[in-house]
């Protein structure tokens, strides 16, 4: 079957950066949900189209088209005692923006006596990258996927 529009498509991965240093890879197959459902970086979704079970694509992305620039304003200061007494550099909360829209992943960067610094930014934003990945397995989606938006059951989302 080839990869098209309303087929779940399971993929291995890697991410590295332009200098070859690994950033991330799956530990095991990812599914997402294939046809504009945003599961999956655009351009990456563009050359798996009509892709097979086998197939490799290997991209080097901007930051637009991978992880994003990096925005100066998602940095934010805050109250040491909004956090919990075992804080560490490193640890991810959710939290609203300054803005009030949807929330979002924050990581402690740096803590002081009273103050401690999140960023809203991914760890990879403003990073060019370079995307390797084996398709694993393609199917057809379920109406219920469909639906959702996102692919279901073993490699992809559990619950709603």
């Amino acid at each position: 079957m080839n990869i098209g529009k309303d087929t779940v498509v399971t993929i291995t991965y890697v991410v590295r950066d332009m200098e070859g240093a690994l950033l991330e890879e799956s530990d095991e197959p990812v599914s997402y949900l294939h046809g504009g459902y945003d599961n999956i970086f655009p351009l990456v979704e563009q050359a798996l189209e009509g892709k097979v079970v086998g197939d490799q694509i290997d991209l080097k992305l901007q930051p637009a088209d991978a992880f994003g620039e990096y925005e100066e304003e998602l940095v934010r200061l805050e109250p040491r005692d909004a956090f919990p007494d075992d804080i560490e550099v490193g640890m991810q909360f959710v939290g609203s923006p300054v803005d009030g829209s949807e929330e979002m992943l924050y990581t402690v960067t740096e803590i002081a006596e009273d103050k401690v610094v999140v960023d809203g930014n991914h760890p990879y934003s403003g990073q060019s990258v370079h995307f390797q990945c084996v398709v694993a397995e393609v199917r057809a989606a379920s109406p219920d996927e469909v639906a959702h938006r996102h692919a279901h059951g073993a490699h992809g989302h559990h619950h709603h």
